[in-house]
C-alpha cells in the first residue's frame, strides 16, 4: 500500500494527555467524514474541523510507496530536529482520518525504526493491533466503532454530549473547547463541565496559544 501525506513536521503535541511532548506529526490526507472542501463543510458531521488535510503541499508532504520508506522519513525527521538525546522517538498519525491509510505494514515499519506510535482518529474505523497510543475524537452523525483506547477527546460543545460517551473504555477523558466563533464561551462551558464532572479534564490547543505548528 502507498501512503499520501499532507505534511510531516517536528513540534510539541499541543493537546490531551501528551501535551508538551516532542513528536513528529504525520498528517495523512483524506477523511471519511468531510471532503475538506469548504463548500461541503455545512453538511459534514465534523463541520467544526479546523485542519487542512487536502493535497500534499505541506512541509514534508508527498506520496510514499512503502511503509518502510515513510517510516524512514519519519525517523529521520526526529533525528534531524531533536536537540539532544533522550526520550523515545514519537510519531503521531493524524489527519483528516489516518485510519484510511494506517495499516500493519506501516505500524511494523515504524516499530522497526524504534518509533512509538500515537494515533488521532474519529473512531469510525477499527484500529489494528500495535498502535501504542489511541486517541479517539467522536464526531456527530457517525458510527463510533473504536470504543476502547487510551484517550477520548471530545470537542465541546457539539451534538454529542459527554455523558453519552463517558461509559466507554478509555483511560483519559478530555473536553476540548470548540475553536472559532464563540471560543471564549466554549472554553468557559468546558471548564464548568469539568468542574462538575471530574471524570473529564480540560484539553487546550496549546500549540495555537504558543504559535507553533
Amino acid at each position: 500500500m502507498s501512503y499520501t501525506l499532507k505534511e510531516i513536521y517536528f513540534t510539541l503535541q499541543g493537546e490531551g494527555a501528551h501535551s508538551g511532548r516532542a513528536a513528529v506529526f504525520a498528517r495523512m490526507t483524506g477523511c471519511n467524514l468531510w471532503s475538506g472542501r469548504e463548500q461541503d463543510r455545512s453538511s459534514a458531521p465534523c463541520w467544526f474541523c479546523d485542519t487542512d488535510f487536502v493535497g500534499t503541499n505541506g512541509p514534508g508532504g508527498g506520496r510514499f510507496a512503502t511503509g518502510a520508506e515513510l517510516a524512514a522519513v519519519l525517523r529521520q525527521c526526529w533525528d534531524d530536529d531533536q536537540a539532544a538525546p533522550g526520550g523515545r522517538p514519537y510519531v503521531v498519525f493524524t489527519g483528516g482520518e489516518p485510519m484510511l491509510q494506517l495499516d500493519k505494514e506501516l505500524i511494523d515499519a515504524c516499530h522497526a525504526c524504534n518509533l512509538e506510535i500515537g494515533l488521532e482518529t474519529n473512531g469510525t474505523i477499527p484500529v489494528p493491533p500495535g498502535v501504542d497510543w489511541i486517541c479517539v475524537s467522536p464526531k456527530p452523525n457517525s458510527q463510533l466503532v473504536q470504543t476502547t483506547g487510551d484517550e477520548l477527546k471530545l470537542v465541546y460543545p457539539q451534538e454529542i454530549e459527554p455523558d453519552a460517551v463517558a461509559h466507554l473504555e478509555f483511560t483519559h477523558f478530555f473536553l476540548q473547547p470548540r475553536d472559532g466563533v464563540g471560543r471564549e464561551e466554549h472554553t468557559k462551558a468546558a471548564i464548568n463541565y469539568c468542574l462538575t464532572h471530574p471524570q473529564w479534564r480540560l484539553s487546550l490547543q496549546t500549540h495555537k496559544l504558543l504559535g507553533i505548528p
